[in-house]
């Protein structure tokens, strides 16, 4: 399956790449987050995002389509995770498939034990831009 199209913030492409130059670049996250990064379609302003593309410290709403379950997830950079909260770091499989996606997209999610997951975006419940949040 082909990766959909990504819309990210310079802002957030500015932070992840100092991120990632903090951290050995070869740790599979990582690796995982360059990719996404680099397969950026769209880099724009903080203020020209469309409001439900998912950026670093959203909230959004998604569906596992084979089992019907939803998600609420926020994407957070590493230091912030907490899965029992729900907050997933952006070096998690699911973290990095997420960033710059739009409600309607779906990603292929790597699951524990080889299984692969279709998430659906459903909702980007809340977006910082959008919230005018900038220093987020």
């Amino acid at each position: 399956m082909t990766a959909p199209s990504i819309t990210l913030t310079r802002l957030d492409v500015q932070r992840l790449e100092r991120l990632i130059d903090s951290l050995d670049e070869t740790l599979p996250g990582v690796i995982a987050l360059q990719t996404e990064l680099d397969r950026a379609e769209n880099v724009v302003g903080h203020d020209e995002v469309p409001a439900d593309v998912v950026t670093m410290n959203s909230r959004v709403h998604c569906r596992e389509e084979s089992s019907g379950k939803d998600y609420h997830l926020t994407l957070v950079y590493p230091q912030d995770a907490n899965a029992d909260d729900g907050r997933i770091s952006i070096l998690a499989p699911v973290g990095s498939a997420l960033l710059g996606l739009k409600v309607g997209q779906h990603i292929d999610w790597p699951a524990p034990g080889g299984k692969t997951l279709k998430l659906t975006l459903l909702g980007v419940e809340y977006q910082p831009e959008a919230g005018g949040d900038f220093h987020l």
